[in-house]
């Protein structure tokens, strides 16, 4: 079963800079980024879960317009790790943070997967 593992969070100032981490285990398959879209969602207090980056097909990535040019994501095939690098960060960015696995369709596993949440507190 595949299960992920989400880290990095913390307190830190405006303006300043965390990297999450998410590592993934249990592919039967090989790499997970073969077989799932991988991406990042975030609860904002009081909000509903939701996605704000993403790899796309071609091994893109894609980001929501509150995001854009501050975070970056990244991935380790071989050793199945993403990253998501977060500059700049603004108190507005305060949220529990989640890596999210999606089997691609046709897929012999159809089961989502959601890391466990880091903590992401900005304030000065």
């Amino acid at each position: 079963q595949v299960q992920l593992v989400d880290s990095g969070g913390g307190l830190v100032q405006p303006g300043g800079s965390l990297r999450l981490s998410c590592e993934a285990s249990g592919s039967r398959y090989g790499s997970i980024f073969k077989y799932y879209i991988v991406a990042w969602y975030r609860q904002l207090p009081g909000k509903q879960r939701e996605l704000f980056a993403t790899f796309v097909a071609g091994g893109g990535t894609s980001y929501t317009d509150s995001v854009k040019g501050r975070f970056t994501m990244s991935r380790d095939n071989v050793k199945d790790l993403m990253f998501l690098q977060m500059n700049n960060l603004k108190p507005e960015d305060t949220a529990v943070y989640y890596c999210h696995a999606d089997p691609k369709p046709g897929f012999v596993d159809s089961t989502k997967v959601w890391g466990q949440g880091t903590q992401v507190t900005v304030s000065s």
